[in-house]
């Protein structure tokens, strides 16, 4: 065959794409396990962090089966639902009507201190989806702690919403107002007035990002409000 020809030069670059695509192929599918694992610890590392425990990836999973203690799945009613809470993906829960989603609930046992009670968020930036966890005491009411990540918001301003400054602002915070009345999270802009607390102040810069997280906030924590209000009276 002519080494100088079209036909030659096609036939080459087939087989080397050929090849190529299968090497790829393979290392995708060895590499599949290991990338779900880290994402699986990741995300646990993440629900410890909403707790305010901070651990490395290689201690992760010996502290998240000490101190997280129940994980289950609710419906918008409140009533305990069939399921396994880890492996919920929340983008698919969110395209369902509110009455068919399974919402998620991690328990954290701390003790004397209590339980405090894990929800799962997701939500919309300013550049794609931003999602966190935001943890209660055990009056379903004040937050613990926080934590959040993002997609793609910008780096300096959207994307300070993964800073220890701006996740311990939310410490403290609630949720109902004195007349049990759930409320949210006002996350505000500069000069934007609300009662102290229900406010955590906004990223300057990073309006979008804020106001994105803000609805975040209200959007699934309001689908738990029936869960909430039972576990104060005692219902479940």
């Amino acid at each position: 065959m002519n080494r100088n020809g079209n036909t030659y030069t096609f036939i080459y670059a087939s087989v080397m794409v050929i090849i190529v695509a299968a090497i790829l192929s393979y290392a995708a599918i060895s590499l599949k396990p290991y990338q779900l694992r880290n994402v699986e610890i990741e995300k646990k590392q993440n629900i410890l962090a909403s707790v305010n425990i901070v651990v490395p990836a290689i201690e992760a999973e010996a502290i998240y089966a000490e101190k997280i203690t129940k994980a289950y799945l609710i419906n918008a009613k409140g009533e305990v639902v069939e399921g396994e809470a880890f492996s919920v993906d929340l983008k698919v829960e969110h395209s369902k009507p509110l009455e068919e989603r399974k919402l998620p609930v991690y328990e954290a046992n701390f003790g004397s201190e209590g339980i405090k009670y894990v929800i799962p968020l997701r939500g919309t930036g300013l550049w794609g989806p931003i999602w966190g966890y935001v943890a209660l005491n055990a009056d379903l009411n004040t937050i613990y702690g926080a934590t959040f990540d993002h997609q793609g918001e910008t780096p300096g301003l959207g994307a300070e919403i993964t800073t220890e400054g701006f996740r311990v602002n939310f410490k403290g915070k609630t949720i109902f107002d004195e007349q049990g009345k759930f409320v949210s999270l006002i996350v505000a802009k500069t000069g934007e007035k609300a009662p102290a607390q229900h406010k955590v102040d906004g990223i300057s810069g990073g309006t979008i990002t804020s106001k994105g997280l803000q609805q975040m906030l209200f959007d699934d924590l309001s689908c738990y409000v029936e869960f909430f209000n039972q576990k104060k009276n005692n219902e479940l």
